[in-house]
Order: C-alpha cells, then sequence, then structure tokens
C-alpha cells in the first residue's frame, strides 16, 4: 500500500512557519507531509506506522524528501527551509545515492542548497554516531545546516549535539508546553540556553500552543518558535505568523516566570572551609597526640583513623585539660590515645547537601557541636570541620533560599521581585508596585503570639492572591508583614480596595471573641505605654510607572516605601506616590 501511495505521488507537502520570538518575523518554514486528503494516512504518524508494519520507512522518507523539494521548488520560496529525516535514512541516501542526489534534485527545483536545513529526526535505528558525523560532514560540504529535531527526548542527547554541533536545536515541546507553569520546565529551557551559547546554535522552541507559554519564552530571550498558535500548516508559505500571536509578542506586558530553584544543594566543598588536618592510628599515644596538638595550634580536634576510615575524634580542650594536671603526662603519656576519643564520630559526606546538616543541629547529642565533625568523601578521611561552621553554612543557605522564596508564605522573596522589576522596566512596560504592609500587627503579634502573629501573615497572602492574575500580575513576600503585588492590569485600583476591604474583614475574625466585642485590643506601644489598638488593617502603597521614570527596581522600592507610609496615614489605607517625591493620597491622585 505504502509504494502504491508513493508511486500514485498522493503524498502532500504542508509548511509550518518558524517565527522569531523578538520581532514576530517570519524565520523560516518547516516541511511536513500529509497523506490523501480526508483519509486515515492523511496522519503522518498512521502513514510512517503503516510503513513501518511493510518495511517501507526509507523509501517514505525518500518520497517525502522530493514531494516537499519539489513543492516547494513550484512555489519559487526563497526562504529557508526545514526538511525531516531520520539519522538512517540520511546515512543510507548518501551511501546509496551519494551527494549528487541533493546537487540534482535542488538543481531539478531551482533550490539552493544554503536554503535547506536538514533537521534529524527520532526515527528508524539508530547509526553508529561517527558514521552520523561523518553524513552530517557531506550535507555542510554541500552548503546545507543541520537541526536536531525533539531535543531532550530519546536519542537527542548531550553528546550527539555536541558531536553533530547542529546550526539549530529543536527544544522537545514536552519542555515547552505549559512552561509557563512549570518551574523545572523553565529551568530546563534556560539550561539548554546556555547549551546553545557554549555549542554556537540556534534555538527554536516546538509546540507552542498558548499565549502564556509564548511569553515566557520570549522573555526568556528564546530566539525561536514553532506551533499552532504561530501558525497551522498550510499547502503554501505565510509571510506572518499569526495576528494573536504577534500581538504577544509586540505587546510590553511581561511574563510572571514561575520562580527557578535555588541552589539549596551545594555541597560541602562549596560551602565550608573543610580543615585538612592530620590524623593519629588508634594504637598512638597520648605523648604523640599532645605533641601533634602542640604543633598545630589552630586544631580544635584530631580524628582517629583506621587505614583510610576515621573511627574517633578527640576534642582538643578535653583532652589538654586534663593532660595538663600533676602527674597525667607520666601516667597517661605512654598509653593509646583512643581513650581519650568519641569513638562515635559523626560523618559528613564531601556531596551531602547542607540542608541535610540541619539534623545535626538538632540532634540530641551537642558533643559534635563542641568536637566538630568528620568530613569523608565514599567513607575515606578527608580532614575536619567545626560545629560553628555547620551552623553558619545552615544560616546562610536558609537566608539565601529565603531571598527567592518566602519560608512561611512560599511567595516569591526579594530576588525575584527585583528580577520581575527590572524585566518590566527593560521592556519600557506600564506597570503599578503595590505596596501591602499592616497596621497595628505589632500589638496583635505581641498580644496572641506568633504562631497568630503567622496565621495572620497568611492572610494577607490568601487575600492577596485572589486578587491577582496569575501570569499577569505579580504577588511577591519582601518579609515579616510586607508584600508587594505588581499589576499590569489597568484595573489595579478596583483590585487594591477590595483587596483592603475583604482583609479587613476576615482580620477581625482572628482576634479573641472578647476583643472582638471590644473592636480592638489593649497592649504597649513601641515605647512601653499601655494603650487600645484597633483591629489590624490593612493599607496599600501605590506607584505607577510608565515613560521611564525610573532607572531601577531600587529607584521603585524606594517610591513605593514613601508611598506605603503615606497610605498608613490615609483613611482609605490606599495612597499613590506621585514622582518627584510628592506623595498623594489616592483620591486626590484620580482627581488629578
Amino acid at each position: 500500500m505504502i509504494q502504491a501511495l508513493i508511486n500514485q505521488r498522493q503524498l502532500r507537502a504542508v509548511f509550518q512557519p518558524v517565527g522569531r520570538l523578538d520581532d514576530g518575523r517570519i524565520h523560516a518554514h518547516e516541511a511536513l507531509i500529509r497523506g490523501p486528503q480526508g483519509g486515515p494516512l492523511e496522519s503522518p504518524a498512521v502513514l510512517f506506522a503503516l510503513a513501518h508494519a511493510q518495511d517501507k520507512v526509507f523509501e517514505l522518507e525518500l518520497a517525502c524528501l522530493e514531494t516537499v523539494l519539489q513543492r516547494w521548488g513550484q512555489l519559487r520560496e526563497r526562504g529557508r527551509l526545514f526538511v525531516n529525516l531520520s539519522p538512517s535514512a540520511l546515512v543510507r541516501l548518501l551511501d546509496e545515492r551519494g551527494p549528487s542526489f541533493f546537487s540534482r534534485v535542488l538543481h531539478q527545483w531551482g533550490l539552493l542548497a544554503r536554503q535547506l536545513v536538514v533537521e534529524i529526526t527520532e526515527q528508524g535505528t539508530q547509526p553508529d554516531l561517527q558514521t552520523l558525523v561523518n553524513a552530517v560532514a557531506s550535507l555542510r560540504q554541500m552548503g546545507m545546516a543541520v537541526a536536531l529535531d525533539d531535543f531532550g527526548q530519546g536519542s537527542t542527547n548531550l553528546r550527539m549535539w555536541s558531536e553533530l554541533r547542529p546550526e539549530v536545536v529543536k527544544i522537545d515541546m514536552y519542555f515547552v508546553q505549559n512552561v509557563a507553569h512549570d518551574a523545572d520546565k523553565a529551568d530546563t529551557v534556560r539550561a539548554l540556553q546556555r547549551m546553545a551559547l557554549i555549542f554556537g546554535a540556534e534555538l527554536v522552541a516546538e509546540g507552542i500552543e498558548t499565549e502564556a507559554d509564548l511569553r515566557l519564552l520570549r522573555d526568556l530571550g528564546v530566539e525561536f518558535g514553532q506551533g499552532y498558535l504561530l501558525g497551522r500548516p498550510q499547502p503554501a508559505s505565510v509571510h506572518a505568523i499569526d495576528a494573536a500571536a504577534l500581538q504577544v509578542l509586540e505587546s510590553k506586558q511581561v511574563a510572571v516566570s514561575p520562580p527557578a530553584r535555588t541552589s539549596t544543594a551545594r555541597n560541602l566543598s562549596e560551602r565550608l572551609q573543610i580543615i585538612e588536618a592530620p590524623a593519629l592510628s588508634p594504637d598512638s599515644t597520648c605523648e604523640d597526640l599532645a605533641a601533634l596538638l602542640q604543633a598545630h595550634p589552630q586544631l580544635h580536634a584530631l580524628a582517629l583513623v583506621e587505614g583510610h576510615r576515621p573511627i574517633g575524634i578527640i576534642n582538643r580542650t578535653h583532652f589538654l585539660t586534663e593532660y595538663s594536671k600533676r602527674y597525667y603526662p607520666e601516667l597517661w603519656g605512654r598509653k593509646p590515645c583512643r581513650h581519650w576519643a568519641n569513638m562515635q564520630p559523626r560523618l559528613i559526606e564531601m556531596n551531602y547537601r547542607v540542608e541535610e546538616l540541619l539534623g545535626i543541629l538538632t540532634s540530641d547529642d551537642q558533643r559534635y557541636l563542641s568536637d566538630g565533625f568528620i568530613v569523608v568523601d565514599n567513607g575515606r578521611y578527608m580532614g575536619l570541620c567545626r560545629g560553628d561552621q555547620i551552623v553558619k553554612a545552615v544560616t546562610e543557605t536558609r537566608i539565601e533560599s529565603a531571598r527567592h522564596a518566602n519560608p512561611l508564605t512560599f511567595l516569591p522573596g526579594n530576588i525575584p521581585i527585583t528580577q520581575h522589576i527590572d524585566r518590566l522596566l527593560a521592556r519600557g512596560s506600564d506597570f503599578t508596585v503595590c505596596y501591602l504592609d499592616l497596621n497595628y500587627f505589632k500589638s496583635f503579634n505581641d498580644r496572641y503570639g506568633y504562631w497568630r502573629g503567622d496565621e495572620m501573615i497568611r492572610l494577607v497572602a490568601a487575600v492577596a492572591r485572589e486578587h491577582v492574575q496569575a501570569q499577569q500580575d505579580f504577588l511577591g513576600h519582601v518579609g515579616g508583614d510586607d508584600f508587594v503585588v505588581i499589576y499590569q492590569d489597568p484595573q489595579w485600583e478596583n483590585q487594591c480596595l477590595a483587596m483592603i476591604e475583604a482583609f479587613n474583614a476576615r482580620a477581625a475574625v482572628l482576634f479573641d471573641p472578647a476583643d472582638q466585642e471590644r473592636g480592638g485590643i489593649e497592649a504597649e506601644d513601641r515605647q512601653g505605654v499601655l494603650r487600645f489598638f484597633p483591629f489590624t488593617s490593612l493599607s496599600i502603597g501605590v506607584v505607577l510607572v510608565s515613560g521611564g521614570a525610573f532607572r531601577n527596581a531600587q529607584d521603585v522600592a524606594n517610591a513605593a516605601a514613601e508611598a506605603k507610609h503615606d497610605a498608613k496615614m490615609s483613611v482609605s489605607g490606599l495612597a499613590r506616590y506621585r514622582h518627584r517625591n510628592v506623595p498623594v493620597r489616592l483620591a486626590e491622585a484620580v482627581a488629578a
């Protein structure tokens, strides 16, 4: 059946545009194949499944190649064309027909070799990689370029990228679809961008079907895209991508990127200063131990090592305190030093993540904080680490993580907030920064304790989430009771007023019933004076950003802090910052 379909020339070529994601211009087209219209073989998947069953895959691939080149030539196109060939078909074609096949077909249809990008697909058996490298070299000698299709799936791996050095790499649609909502996929695209920079390749994101995914890919700086949103396969080339995609690319609205994962997986060699300390054998004497400690006054401890395996640790202070007593050197000098050792030392592997060390700090046996730890590499002694270094490393890691995502609300922290504002400023977007802060929160926290205080802060996050649009508006948690909402929605004012109203109503419920009846609580103010505080309420300072009024995120943050201060004085709880350092209440700003 497949051979008859080929002989009767029932294959049809269609072309899907590949667009530039910076300006929306057409970059190239990919040639695709269809079977007889209206029948089951119209689908290329069904067509190739049947060819595989009839052992006619090579014949079908060759017929597809000739069909698309003929059609492209008949259309008198001069643009770039991606054509698909499996590795086995490419190698066999060059072996059986030689490079002259391409020269003949291209000449026959008036095409130039530099128009063609041969896209290496997943179909068929995979030849030896060196054989494929030689075949690709032949294509380049003829003036054609090479692309890797569906990178990240199946056999299109990093080694193939490194060996073939393709001019173009197409990112598999698995990593593209839903990338706007999936932090892991966004991180994968970022990693592929770094690889493309190393290998000097262009990236094409395949399978773009939603505006959110397209906007994020544009903002990430991916060069080219392909998918139904940009244009469906057509019998002829197109001169522009679809209007909906073009509108997204030309829009100044910036995607709210799923936050990249933070580097909490750093190992000890990156986070800690490992002390390359000498070690003793278990049979070493106390004289040996004392001499070694005197020779190395900076050491807090020494390890006992049997072969390459550490079996104990001796605390410097503990040993020297006893050994310095009268007659101790005479009594203990010749005896084995293991008597003074903790024979159950804590071992930490060099490839431990710092977060894994948290359990050490909360251990019931606090000797480990004074004795320190023995660092090993697959059980082999490497050195020592002091307990205070573990505390420092865990603390720094927690602080670094909090700057990326707040541990109480899991909202983006200072770094993602700053990055988002910088992206908006760089694109020249109009946006509104709203700085959320609580009034009378300290008195609530002092009266009810930090557990209830955390509940109040989580309420701010919950209410704010209800008044933002995911993918358009950005919600971040600066820390404590300070939050930031960055609106690209022109209806920001209605959202802010609704947010204040919703929070104030729900916050009152967090007070005890007796305090609810009184309308507040009695607590000490910052000067220690007992006075009455009303219910905790929300205030929002607003900064409207447009027309290059601010140079960077720091300028915006400073303006937002001023607006927040004015909002706390406002009856409505909402105030806007006016440029040139003139903050005004929102009612006055709207009237102006």
